[in-house]
């Protein structure tokens, strides 16, 4: 297979892979906070947004960038 390619050539700026745990991570904090909130008696103070409790801005990867413009060689088809 030597001509393939990666069909979109997209990478992350670190060397973080993916962002599996901290998105775990996150998830399981946000589902801790709200079970909490609903067993206390103040019923109407729930959470319902799980941007109130983690930051996308402490996750590992720092977001994505393209490898390079496709050009007419790298369309083959």
């Amino acid at each position: 297979m030597s001509r393939s390619r990666k069909k979109t050539p997209i990478c992350g700026h670190t060397t973080a892979e993916t962002e599996k745990e901290d998105k775990r991570i996150a998830n399981r904090s946000f589902r801790r906070t709200v079970r909490q909130q609903l067993g206390s008696r103040d019923a109407d103070a729930v959470i319902t947004d799980i941007r109130a409790v983690s930051s996308v801005w402490s996750f590992d990867k720092d977001g994505k960038q393209f490898l390079h413009e496709p050009s007419e060689k790298d369309m083959r088809k």
